[in-house]
């Protein structure tokens, strides 16, 4: 069973961004799927970078009960948020298998394990490819033996344009808002918006200055940080034409206004 998202206040951020963005129970099968497909066997240890409330971490430890996990962030806010509101929601023998650090994921002594992921597109906030580099390197040494670095991105036409888009949700509505975007630097900037039923829409609740960075560029950096190999993991699409949540690996991509997939890389 996934984890239950309730709302803690008249207007809770995370709850609506649980709600409308993340689906943890989902990303933990794929992560165990692609270690596997990499390795033949199951993993332990997940260390996720940018863990904000850490959802996937709980859902990691209900998984299967040898399972370890660790997620690394700055911000206190959002820790605190999943320590009183995710991490409760488990037994002390699962919460017991979740450890959670206010770090840099730049630093050194982050802590090493079988996977490390980093979703959500968090580490697109590096903007310099030495940067990422760097970043990518850290990953590398940190990685157990067979270990894998698990890296979400997006892309598309649309995402070269100032837009926003509505979704609907149970409730309230969910906003997804690029205000800039420019081409010679592959900077865009992002906001989140909700709005609940019967009240006036709140702004910027979230906000993402970010460097879109394309496929073929993080594939090299990651193999100047040492990777030997990067597989693509592709969404495919059902009858609408819209991402089904399934990935697979490809060499070719489609043309679309916009997608989203996995970098796998060991």
């Amino acid at each position: 069973m996934a984890l239950e998202s309730q709302p803690k206040s008249d207007f809770d951020k995370y709850y609506f961004y649980q709600e409308s963005v993340q689906s943890p129970d989902n990303d933990v099968l794929f992560l165990r799927k692609a270690y596997k497909e990499f390795n033949g066997k199951d993993p332990v240890t997940l260390r996720e970078d940018f863990c904000g409330t850490f959802a996937i971490c709980c859902e990691w430890a209900k998984l299967d009960k040898k399972f370890k996990a660790i997620g690394v962030d700055l911000d206190s806010e959002p820790i605190t948020y999943g320590k009183e509101n995710y991490l409760t929601q488990l037994s002390e023998e699962e919460q017991s298998r979740v450890t959670v650090i206010k770090e840099n994921v730049l630093s050194p002594e982050v802590p090493s394990a079988d996977i490390v992921v980093a979703v959500n597109f968090s580490y697109y906030i590096f903007k310099k490819r030495q940067t990422i580099v760097d970043y990518f390197k850290n990953c590398k040494k940190s990685l157990n033996q067979d270990g894998v670095l698990v890296l979400d991105c997006f892309g598309g036409s649309q995402c070269m344009e100032a837009n926003e888009e509505e979704t609907e949700h149970e409730g309230f509505s969910y906003f997804w808002d690029q205000d800039s975007y420019d081409p010679v630097t592959n900077n865009a900037l992002f906001y989140i918006h909700f709005q609940k039923e019967g009240e006036e829409k709140k702004e910027k609740v979230f906000t993402y200055d970010w460097r879109m960075w394309s496929i073929p560029e993080l594939k090299d950096c990651l193999l100047e940080a040492g990777f030997e190999d990067v597989k693509v993991y592709w969404e495919g699409t059902d009858e609408d034409g819209d991402g089904d949540g399934e990935f697979e690996v490809v060499t070719e991509g489609e043309e679309c206004e916009a997608w989203v997939s996995y970098l796998v890389a060991k």
